[in-house]
């Protein structure tokens, strides 16, 4: 799979300056592990969407209600794509879940690559940003079986909340279908 993507970034390198990739897909997929596997082999920089989960005045039944609504892509738009697509240093506060606030400014640097990680990454309001769309997924048994590995106390939240909440974004947005590339299964 890492082999794949880098060939296609270094496809599209060879008629661009600044290559923007999202990687999108199911919790538990293996987004971010692939995302810091390309971030060892290009040296690329790697932003996390859940860095720009809703802050807690931002938690409405309104925007619960929108496929994609509950990270807050407007300010991750405003922070990072559009600075990053100016070619400019720029920084971004990410969003801490343990304190429900913003924590202290990350800088970056612009880079020749840069890869976005996280569901909702490719929500229609960001798509046109992106040079290349990823799309990883995974069957919903080893989703469960990876999410309780990783926190076994979050696992209901998913199931419950999380999950039914990106199906609905994948769904109504064909997310899967409209990316470049898809993955299956494991990395």
């Amino acid at each position: 799979m890492t082999e794949r993507i880098i060939g296609e970034i270094r496809l599209l390198g060879e008629n661009k300056e600044q290559i923007l990739v999202a990687v999108d897909g199911r919790c538990a997929s293996g987004k971010t592990t692939a995302a810091e596997k390309l971030k060892k082999e290009l040296s690329c920089n790697v932003i996390h969407m859940d860095d720009f989960f809703l802050r807690p005045g931002q938690r409405t039944r309104e925007r619960y209600e929108e496929a994609g609504g509950n990270v807050d892509r407007e300010r991750f738009l405003t922070e990072v794509l559009k600075p990053l697509k100016a070619g400019k240093p720029f920084s971004y506060r990410p969003f801490d879940c343990r304190s429900m606030s913003l924590s202290e400014p990350v800088t970056v640097m612009p880079n020749a690559v840069t890869v976005i990680e996280g569901t909702y990454s490719c929500h229609p309001a960001l798509w046109d940003y992106y040079d290349l769309h990823i799309f990883l997924t995974v069957s919903r048994e080893e989703q469960l079986k990876r999410i309780e590995n990783r926190d076994a106390a979050s696992l209901e939240m998913f199931r419950k909340k999380w999950i039914p909440l990106e199906e609905r974004y994948f769904s109504e947005y064909k997310i899967g279908e409209r990316c470049e590339l898809l993955f299956k299964g494991s990395l």
